[in-house]
């Protein structure tokens, strides 16, 4: 892509490729994640699908320590975790199915193993505002599911970031 800005009376080209500003919203969404006040929980699990992975780590996050039991954590992960096997497993074998036909079908059964994906994501966020609603923006918190990049590879993942919701004070002292 060509971008031209004017300037001083002249054009100036600017000749910016996709992969430049791909990987500039990429820092600006890393950057957000890495906000002192979030906290990122990586998968954990077996199998990747288009970046979805089928677990997440049940391991307590020490920062989280007088603001959300154990138990609360714990069980929405499980959650999480739960729909995820129900629908990565399910989407893995239909991305095995689709590349064994794909030469007869002309790449089109590779079409339901992206549709089984998004509908997985979509049952997360859903999971999510539901623990949402019930517990964490009670308290001040919001579950969300971000893309990231991994840790050790340049490739992309879905991470479940749990960050704070800036609340207006109500009471005021006199």
């Amino acid at each position: 892509a060509v971008v031209s800005t004017q300037s001083t009376g002249y054009f100036k080209r600017i000749n910016l490729s996709m992969w430049q500003v791909r990987d500039e919203i990429e820092n600006i969404e890393q950057h957000e994640l890495l906000n002192d006040d979030n906290i990122v929980i990586r998968s954990t699990g077996n199998i990747t699908m288009f970046g979805l992975c089928n677990r997440y780590n049940t391991a307590f996050p020490q920062r989280l320590t007088a603001k959300v039991a154990p138990e609360e954590f714990t069980e929405t992960i499980n959650k999480v975790n739960r729909e995820l096997r129900r629908n990565v497993n399910f989407t893995w074998k239909a991305f095995i199915a689709g590349c064994l036909c794909c030469c007869c079908s002309c790449g089109l059964t590779m079409i339901p193993p992206l549709l089984l994906n998004s509908k997985a994501k979509r049952q997360v966020k859903k999971v999510l505002d539901w623990e949402n609603s019930r517990v964490y923006n009670k308290i001040g918190l919001n579950w969300i599911l971000r893309k990231a990049l991994c840790e050790q590879s340049p490739m992309l993942e879905y991470v479940i970031v749990l960050e704070r919701i800036h609340q207006a004070q109500i009471l005021w002292i006199d």
